[in-house]
């Protein structure tokens, strides 16, 4: 007979073993009758755990799949049903797996939130928080729909900041290619006609052609160390210094940083309001927002204010102290404190900034156009004229 490894509950206590039965469905009966609740069995050598990518499952996937949960819980589908009906349906297959191994728990026993832990590239400590919530409030429909609209906002949001970041940076991208190109291939042949011709050039085409012949020479060097100081500034990001002074740079700068600012402000009190709302404990909430901000100097002063709570003081006092977000939010948090309606103030708040989010990259991008082709336009037009100058000057001699 099979081997099996099974996994489960015992009260509160996590426990396992191996059992050697005919085949699953005889495992969880002997363990039933041991009051062990099943979460996992296991055929030893027959069955391989799927490794999971986060970017296998995408956030807008998320979004229809929680939107479609949420209306069939409410429409009084069993959950172990819903499950199969959404795994069934699922394009993407590694979220289909994902879905059919969530329903295998769910029938053996766990919890929906319990299930949904173990695949955390999957579903993240928010969505299982939330998930937990609302199985233990009974308002797991409403937490859905909660869950729902806040992802939907996420993306919004992402949307947002890809607008802010992709615009500037393909533009610069496609100036420094194409000033690239006209001085390794098009600068030479103006550089030996003038050669040829003996005339003597002026200071803006020494130059020009001075940049041409060193990119010329050190095109393939540029181009490794271009890429050499990209992959630097990534290993940089990804240490814990490294991460708050990038960040902490990336604030600073005039009108990007005031976007970014406003966005992450927007998502801060978009998470905790959403959390907060669905029954997730403060200190847990707040953690769990940290985590999510998306930026290491947030983080800080949102870790800064948890550490301030747990010594008893209220979520304004440590916000104010940290001088990142700004007096008006502060002041609202401390309205809705006061007046027990902070998961609501702190949902207006986000309202706000996600509206101000959307003005701000308008206004930013609106800006940088003009902004860009004057960049290039000066660029593009100091090469072609400095190596037209030779010409007038010959011309002049000849005339």
């Amino acid at each position: 007979m099979p081997t099996f490894e099974w996994k489960g509950r015992r009260g509160d206590k996590i426990e396992g073993g191996v059992l050697v039965a005919e085949n699953k469905e005889a495992v969880r009966t002997r363990l039933r009758r041991q009051q062990i609740v099943v979460t996992q069995v296991r055929e030893q050598g027959k069955e391989i755990a799927f490794p999971l990518l986060r970017g296998g499952v995408s956030q807008k996937e998320l979004a229809i799949f929680t939107r479609q949960f949420s209306v069939m819980i409410d429409a009084g589908l069993p959950l172990v049903q819903c499950l199969e009906i959404l795994g069934t349906q699922a394009e993407n297959k590694v979220f289909q797996k994902v879905l059919i191994q969530v329903r295998q728990d769910v029938e053996s026993g766990a919890t929906l939130a319990d299930s949904m832990r173990k695949h955390p590239r999957a579903f993240d400590d928010l969505y299982c928080n939330m998930i937990a919530a609302g199985e233990a409030g009974g308002i797991l429909d409403t937490i859905l729909q909660r869950l729902a609209n806040y992802i939907e906002k996420a993306v919004k949001l992402r949307r947002a900041v890809r607008s802010a970041m992709i615009y500037p940076c393909a533009v610069i991208t496609i100036a420094a290619i194409v000033v690239t190109v006209i001085l390794w291939k098009v600068i030479p042949t103006f550089a030996a006609l003038f050669a040829g011709l003996g005339a003597e050039l002026p200071m803006p085409t020494r130059v020009v052609i001075a940049l041409s012949n060193f990119v010329g020479r050190y095109l393939p060097l540029l181009v490794l160390l271009v890429v050499a100081g990209i992959y630097a500034i990534k290993k940089y990001h990804d240490t814990y210094k490294g991460r708050r002074v990038i960040d902490g740079l990336l604030l600073k700068i005039p009108v990007l940083g005031i976007v970014l600012r406003k966005i992450a402000v927007a998502r801060f009190c978009r998470t905790l309001a959403t959390l907060v709302s669905s029954g997730v404990p403060i200190l847990e909430a707040l953690e769990i927002t940290a985590k999510t901000s998306g930026n290491a100097i947030i983080e800080d002063a949102i870790m800064a204010t948890r550490k301030s709570i747990e010594e008893g003081k209220t979520i304004s006092e440590p916000l104010k102290d940290t001088d990142v977000f700004p007096p008006m939010v502060v002041h609202m948090i401390a309205v809705g404190e006061q007046t027990g309606a902070l998961d609501a103030m702190l949902s207006k708040i986000a309202d706000f900034y996600e509206d101000e989010v959307d003005a701000a990259v308008e206004n930013m991008l609106t800006l940088l156009e003009p902004i860009m082709i004057l960049f290039l336009g000066i660029v593009i037009g100091g090469i072609v004229i400095s190596m037209y100058l030779p010409m007038f000057s010959l011309l002049s001699k000849i005339g």
